[in-house]
């Protein structure tokens, strides 16, 4: 038996997967079996695995296709390694990665998971700097110490500072919490985290940039929006806490989910679905004005509705994420 197992689950994505195929390949630590799962891609990805004369490499194409947790799920349960670590067909370890988290894991036996910090890459796999401590200082990652996370429901479900794909697991704590709920698909690296934290399991922060996550416009769409905001409605509905204020945080967090969900239903031109749930979030959250601009955006024609956002679009301020996105 392997003492890692690292998962790249796979959709259509056979040009970037190579980069992310050699980074493991490239890994210092060897001690590890990589699972590629196919969720039946219609592009070239069984010809760009076929390349790889590696008996470490285990290859699952599924026929046709099952969805990301079902397929990230076939990776995990084919995994025989101690350790598990899953991560995107876009992104990528460092060549150190798997030799200092294991190291973290078989020292530290407290610890159920480390954690480390990440760069930020381009559609062309270039580093980019400035971007990648926008995104540590966005999500906290800047100010985590080194060891033993202290409260790991804070850093999981409200800062949302960890990561799952710069994460290496025991894989034991996986699957005695059901790894990757399938009614979670598109919010599933949330929701593992989040309940890990809530079962008791303990994390632990590595401050070193030791992944590449990939940043291009192939990531953003309306129906990639709708669909993870809605899973994610269904994970925070799904949890409950016994302290009031964090419950009460829980119901927020639900209710500005809804009202996010609600806004890209009316976008997409289901203006009652979308207005029941703006009517829903607003009895916690109030009626502010983002309240009223969907409210007013879902009686509007289709035509009106898209140059009113894209007015209001242009008009925000690109964050870093959206700069680096729009170098390609």
């Amino acid at each position: 038996m392997v003492k890692v197992s690292v998962c790249i689950p796979t959709y259509n994505r056979s040009h970037y997967l190579q980069y992310a195929v050699n980074s493991v390949l490239n890994q210092t630590y060897t001690d590890y079996e990589l699972i590629i799962c196919d969720d039946a891609s219609p592009d070239d990805t069984a010809t760009v695995v076929s390349q790889y004369q590696d008996s470490r490499i285990r290859y699952i194409q599924h026929p046709q296709n099952i969805g990301r947790s079902k397929n990230m799920r076939s990776g995990f349960s084919s995994a025989t390694g101690e350790y598990f670590i899953k991560f995107d067909d876009d992104d990528a370890i460092a060549p150190e990665f798997l030799a200092k988290t294991v190291e973290i894991l078989d020292t530290q036996k407290e610890a159920d998971f480390v954690c480390t910090d990440h760069w930020i890459i381009n559609a062309d796999s270039v580093r980019e700097e400035s971007a990648t401590r926008e995104n540590s200082a966005k999500w906290g990652k800047d100010k985590l110490e080194p060891g033993i996370i202290p409260n790991l429901i804070e850093e999981t479900f409200i800062k949302q500072s960890l990561q799952v794909g710069s994460s290496l697991f025991r894989r034991q704590c996986l699957a005695e919490i059901d790894y990757m709920r399938p009614q979670a698909d598109g919010c599933e690296d949330f929701d593992l985290l989040v309940r890990l934290a809530i079962a008791g399991y303990k994390g632990y922060f590595l401050p070193e940039l030791l992944m590449e996550y990939r940043f291009h416009g192939g990531q953003t769409s309306l129906k990639q929006d709708i669909h993870f905001l809605s899973a994610k409605t269904f994970c925070i509905d799904s949890y409950h806490f016994t302290e009031p204020k964090l419950e009460k945080l829980r119901l927020k967090k639900l209710a500005i989910t809804q009202q996010g969900l609600g806004i890209r239903l009316i976008e997409k031109g289901e203006p009652t679905k979308g207005r029941e749930l703006l009517q829903k979030s607003s009895q916690t959250l109030g009626k502010s004005s983002r309240f009223y601009f969907g409210i007013v955006l879902s009686y509007l024609p289709a035509s009106l509705r898209k140059i009113l956002l894209d007015t209001v679009r242009n008009l925000k301020q690109k964050d870093y994420s959206e700069q680096v996105r729009n170098k390609e």
